[in-house]
């Protein structure tokens, strides 16, 4: 049998090059489709359901059938007129490279079944480090996103405060042990209280502190509460880029405060700790560094394919201590690091390709590049909106993130009036497939988040944003 007959016949051909037209087609017509879905969910329900089939069918007819099912379905948030919560698109060389992960299936929880994505993700974590400006001797993990990189931070905190009391928690558990308190402000994202949860500590262990006008969290507020109870082994988190104004805490004065009552200081960097790599944008994120762990994503700013989160600690050693495993049928290499050593997942994707690849095209100034050009189209497009009739700016953008709010005309219009006019605009904007932006209620007020977060966002998308707005007013 020649080489070319063996190539042709082979049982992943057909539906890869299949695959392969899908997803060229798709990722050409982005510019032109609607960015929101075009079918309800009863609606794609009643073309997806089905009764499972007795007997299969050829992997070509399956992945054309699959596209078919899901039309009408997909958001456009691989393209640039994507404005809602904080997506980003994938970069060509991180996509090309998620799709090699797939064909390759490495199980990068060990060396020993996974060498080459092993030492690409020790490689990717001291890239990472080296980007974001912090301490160089910090332990890291790859994760599926934020929500498991805070759970990585703050089990390295629950471990490292309950040691330094004398309480092994990997070994004794919870039941027992020194009461934790964790001190944030009232602006923390959900995630933070999930990962609580999931850490066995609960909703009642947190105390939330009152922010400023602005959404900082106010070092005398800390103080105080840092004061209230010194006994007691507390985690503060901070913000690196509040989700709906961008807002960062100011890390100088909370981390003096929480390092002298000895706290660990956990900083909740979703998308806002790559505002680091920006000479123009660095400001926000000065005294970051000081903190003990941070957490962010690789699928929002640096615009890798979803899945893809990291988490850093400074100090490695709680670190390992709350995830470290060992079993005789699991094979060690000496001087090679083993993932499941340093992540909660055991079996997982290999995220360091895609992060490998994303780093490797852009080098240090694309990534501070794509930052600030995100944080450009974000002012641009408020900028244009605030000039059309009836737009208030609730909360200009530091960075990539702002809040618009569409007011209703009529004389004596209240609070709600307000609420409700910005939602029918919204939703008129949406329709428009023209862009897409979500909602948010801030302060009381309903708003319009407008978030930039995508390498693909041009000063052209931006135009057409400002006037689907217009259009809707």
């Amino acid at each position: 049998m020649s080489a070319s007959r063996a190539s042709s016949e082979s049982p992943h051909e057909p539906a890869l090059r299949r695959a392969l037209e899908l997803a060229l087609e798709y990722l050409a017509g982005l510019d032109e489709a609607p960015v929101g879905a075009t079918l309800s969910g009863v609606e794609l329900r009643q073309r997806i359901e089905r009764p499972l089939p007795e007997t299969g069918r050829a992997a070509e007819r399956v992945v054309s059938e699959l596209a078919e099912a899901v039309r009408g379905g997909i958001l456009g948030n691989a393209g640039g007129r994507f404005f809602g919560w904080v997506v980003g698109g994938s970069l060509p060389a991180a996509l090309a490279a998620d799709w090699l992960t797939s064909a390759w299936d490495q199980n990068p929880g060990g060396y020993a079944v996974a060498p080459s994505a092993s030492v690409l993700e020790e490689v990717c974590g001291r890239w990472l480090i080296e980007l974001l400006g912090l301490p160089a001797q910090s332990s890291f993990a790859l994760v599926t996103g934020c929500q498991m990189a805070h759970f990585t931070c703050l089990a390295a905190a629950r471990n490292g405060l309950l040691a330094a009391r004398g309480w092994d928690v990997e070994q004794r558990g919870l039941f027992g042990a020194p009461p934790l308190r964790v001190l944030t402000s009232d602006q923390r994202h959900g995630t933070v209280e999930r990962a609580l949860r999931m850490l066995g500590l609960g909703r009642d262990c947190m105390v939330e502190l009152a922010s400023d006008a602005r959404g900082q969290l106010e070092p005398a507020a800390l103080q105080r509460a840092l004061a209230s109870e010194r006994e007691t082994p507390s985690i503060v988190v901070l913000q690196a880029g509040d989700v709906n104004t961008g807002v960062f805490d100011p890390f100088p004065e909370l981390i003096e405060a929480a390092r002298h009552s000895g706290a660990w200081v956990h900083v909740d960097g979703a998308f806002g700790l790559w505002a680091a790599v920006s000479p123009e944008y660095r400001r926000f994120t000065r005294g970051i560094e000081l903190a003990d762990s941070w957490a962010t994503d690789g699928h929002k700013w640096l615009n890798v394919p979803y899945d893809c989160g990291y988490a850093f600690v400074r100090h490695p050693e709680p670190h390992y201590r709350s995830f470290s495993h060992h079993a005789a049928y699991l094979q060690r290499f000496d001087q090679q690091r083993d993932s499941v050593d340093w992540a909660p997942d055991h079996s997982r994707r290999a995220r360091s390709f895609a992060t490998y690849a994303a780093l490797l095209a852009l080098g240090r100034q694309g990534v501070a590049r794509l930052v600030e050009d995100c944080c450009r189209h974000a002012r641009s497009l408020v900028e244009g909106a605030s000039h059309l009739p009836g737009v208030q700016v609730v909360s200009a953008p530091l960075i990539n993130q702002a809040l618009l709010r569409f007011l209703d005309p009529r004389p004596g219009a209240a609070e709600a009036d307000h609420d409700r006019r910005t939602e029918e605009v919204m939703a008129k904007i949406n329709a428009t497939g023209e862009a897409l932006f979500t909602g948010t209620l801030w302060r009381g007020q309903r708003c319009m988040r407008v978030s930039v977060c995508s390498w693909m966002t041009s000063d052209r998308d931006v135009a057409r944003a400002v006037a689907a707005i217009a259009a809707s007013l």
